[in-house]
């Protein structure tokens, strides 16, 4: 008898995407969907990664270094170093993409049965990069009613057993949108330092931060340079999603060595991808200027619009381009499926993300939703105004 794996049984289907062919049958209908369900930002990307491409003069696309590009981890350097992370290039590893760095530092640090501390809601990828390395989420629940900023350390430590390798942390966050405040990264790091525990830090939202202070990176914390594993991408700082080039760094060699070895067992990053990343790492002050100031807009439009809907309640998100509504409905999944099968206003409707796929404890999460804030104005108000009705029609309405 044939039989597929229990990783693969086992193996969630993506909460961001599963509702696809609702939204393709609603389109066929004629009805306009408003997608405010997945992180594709509809920024260009710089010019000056299209033009690297463009004005490449490969005569054969070969392997690139397993490692990346030479030229390319040089360029890397150059553009930590400005956000006061020093690294050198053989302290840096050219992924597929931030998934696939994740996915390697998983690898090689845990065992089959060791756990990571998460905090939840967290990116629902990650459920899946815990199954494939045979790896146990320990969550850390975070609440919608103190915008998800981390709980006290103490919640922290209770969830650390013998088996415990690290903590994993997105920051600014995907799906809250939520920005950690340095003093408690300074904090967690302590538990790190204390524990021998690795901190698996996902920052590829850096350059959206909505505060007047920089992002402070687990890279800057003090004495624990051998302990913090940095997970990055270019997907959404130069608007690249479709290259795929991501980076692993970290200053323990003993990881990156490692890490090498899973890099040559799979050959190479993207030889074109990197050829993009490279050029857009000449992008201008002014470009990222720009992209803040239009993603502070829409999040302002947003949350406000949100905040408005009787029963809806959503906390103002300072980073990335997401936010996390609590709806007054009965099962967002019912609800976001409801939207594309049944509703139209206006001969429209809108694709959100229900939340419950964020967390890892059961029930969590059963009246939230993710929204992405990646539509131009005009868009993102004719979606709050379609999604402020169906509030209004939907058969499971709940009241408070």
């Amino acid at each position: 008898m044939l039989t597929l794996s229990q990783k693969a049984v086992k193996l969630p289907a993506s909460p961001i995407r599963k509702l696809v062919p609702y939204a393709e049958n609603a389109k066929k209908k004629g009805i306009e969907v408003y997608h405010l369900n997945i992180g594709q930002p509809d920024i260009d990307s710089p010019e000056e990664a299209i033009n690297a491409v463009k004005n490449s003069n490969l005569k054969l696309v070969a392997y690139p270094h397993s490692a990346g590009n030479a030229s390319y981890r040089k360029g890397l350097c150059g553009y930590y170093h400005k956000i006061g992370i020093d690294v050198t290039p053989d302290e840096m590893i050219v992924t597929t993409g931030g998934t696939e760095a994740l996915q390697m530092a998983l690898f090689v640090t845990c065992d089959p049965g060791d756990e990571v501390i998460v905090f939840e809601p967290f990116y629902t990828n990650y459920n899946a990069f815990a199954i494939e390395n045979d790896i146990i989420f320990k969550p850390v629940t975070t609440t919608i009613e103190n915008g998800f900023a981390l709980p006290p350390m103490s919640e922290v430590e209770k969830k650390i057993t013998p088996r415990t390798k690290g903590i994993l942390i997105c920051n600014p966050g995907n799906p809250t949108g939520t920005l950690y405040t340095k003093e408690s990264l300074i904090e967690l790091g302590e538990i790190a330092k204390k524990h021998g525990l690795f901190i698996y830090s996902d920052e590829v939202y850096r350059e959206f931060c909505y505060t007047e202070d920089p992002h402070f990176s687990c890279m800057h914390l003090k004495g624990l340079e051998q302990n913090v594993i940095l997970l990055d991408s270019v997907s959404k700082r130069y608007n690249l999603c479709g290259v795929r080039i991501g980076a692993l760094v970290s200053k323990n060699k003993d990881v990156i060595a490692a890490v090498l070895k899973v890099a040559q067992a799979r050959l190479c990053s993207p030889a074109y991808g990197q050829i993009a990343a490279e050029g857009a790492l000449s992008a201008p002050q002014s470009y990222f200027d720009a992209v803040r100031e239009e993603y502070i807009k829409r999040r302002d439009i947003l949350v406000s619009s949100l905040n408005k809907m009787e029963g809806v309640k959503c906390p103002n998100p300072m980073g990335a381009f997401y936010a996390v509504a609590e709806l007054p409905v009965d099962d967002a999944d019912k609800f976001a499926l409801w939207l594309l099968d049944s509703f139209q206003y206006n001969n429209k409707t809108v694709m959100i993300t229900p939340a419950s796929g964020f967390y890892a404890t059961p029930g969590l999460g059963k009246n939230q939703v993710r929204i992405a804030y990646v539509l131009k104005e005009n868009d993102l108000k004719a979606a709050m105004e379609c999604l402020e009705h169906a509030l209004k029609e939907y058969p499971g309405r709940t009241t408070k």
